[in-house]
């Protein structure tokens, strides 16, 4: 058993990646929290942390954005991490630094150079150890993985899913960009960072003109040509949301709409921590990994593609390298198949809605937000 820690005031976590990386390791992060309730949690992030956890209740209490680090808050090469950085870090005197960030070969070095009285982490079989550690292995749900490391410090698990708070600038932002939300809205998101992971457009396209309902298709900047192929492939009218909206006023858009479809994506995992249903699209290995781990309210879809459509490498063994195509990897997955469960869980949803805000009533017209 894993000695219990004491005189913990001051907790450095390292977190440095994407919104869906950040929410399935927020109750771990709340767990080690709780473990140490008079503690100061700061969160070694990137610039998005920042603007979305700064004055928002939670387990972080401040962020500190990491310039680019290789293997630590960039995955280019060439960034090493400036003495400087070090040098205001350890000035902190940490009690207790946490690695939630990885395998640990470039973030083990990054955390034990805090010099917190205690390391705590993960520690792939390349990495160097810390004072506490638990094994990464490749496939295990992430959340449960962050859940073992904040057991290491004295941390039992609150939940097992997350959730964030939202805020009045958060709903002010979607009335600013959008107007009124209409009754029964549905939401499609149809991008992904890895290409493999997203759905065909066309697919999106389907579902939102079957389902009857308003309809906005989120997407980012990046992804606004993606967001365009489904509109367009729409006959039903469906707004686009693209770059209109920051990550709490995208959160406050998913918490008015009663579903949301999505690829296995950072929004998937916003709209279920606003406490939206889901319906998600998963490749096999994403799904172990990064799933939702209840189902009342949240329906992932399987693909079981084991290799790649195009040249046959392996998606499977984590020794083979990522070749260099991006076909969909979830393309088998039905129209059919994501209807049903899209459906299934808007009726549950109507049935309980009081009979005067059903979704028969008046429809409000959204404003375009590109």
């Amino acid at each position: 058993m894993t000695a219990a820690l004491d005189g913990i005031e001051r907790i450095v976590a390292l977190r440095a990646n994407a919104l869906g990386d950040f929410l399935l390791a927020l109750p771990g992060l709340e767990a080690i929290k709780d473990a140490h309730p008079g503690a100061t949690m700061t969160l070694l992030g990137t610039a998005w942390h920042a603007e979305f956890l700064t004055g928002r209740p939670g387990p972080v209490d401040e962020v500190v954005v990491l310039p680019p680090i290789t293997g630590v808050s960039t995955m280019e090469p060439g960034h090493r991490a400036p003495r400087e950085l070090f040098e205001r870090l350890r000035a902190r005197r940490f009690d207790l630094a946490v690695q939630i960030h990885g395998g640990g070969r470039h973030s083990n070095p990054f955390v034990r150079g805090l010099g917190a009285g205690v390391t705590a982490g993960l520690r792939a079989p390349d990495a160097e150890p810390l004072d506490r550690w638990v094994p990464y292995v490749p496939y295990q749900h992430e959340t449960l993985r962050y859940l073992e490391v904040a057991a290491l410090v004295g941390g039992v698990p609150g939940r097992l899913e997350p959730r964030i708070a939202l805020t009045g600038a958060d709903a002010a932002e979607v009335v600013a960009a959008l107007g009124e939300l209409p009754v029964g809205l549905v939401a499609l998101h149809p991008g992904a960072m890895d290409p493999r992971r997203q759905w065909p457009p066309e697919f999106f396209a389907a579902v939102g003109d079957r389902l009857g309902r308003p309809i906005v298709v989120t997407g980012t900047e990046g992804e606004r040509k993606l967001v365009t192929k489904v509109t367009e492939a729409m006959r039903r009218p469906a707004v686009p949301v693209v770059g209109a909206l920051g990550i709490g006023g995208l959160a406050a858009l998913y918490q008015r709409c009663d579903l949301v479809i999505a690829n296995d994506t950072g929004p998937r995992h916003l709209a279920a921590a606003v406490g939206t249903a889901t319906v998600g699209i998963y490749w096999c290995g994403n799904l172990v990994n990064a799933g939702p781990l209840t189902r009342s309210r949240h329906r992932p879809l399987v693909s079981w593609t084991a290799a790649c459509p195009v040249c046959g490498a392996s998606g499977l063994d984590p020794a083979v390298g990522r070749c260099g195509h991006d076909p969909s990897w979830v393309a088998d997955i039905a129209v059919e198949a994501v209807l049903e469960q899209a459906v299934d869980l808007l009726e549950e949803l109507d049935a309980r809605r009081p009979a005067p805000s059903r979704r028969c009533g008046p429809q409000v017209v959204l404003r375009d937000a590109t």
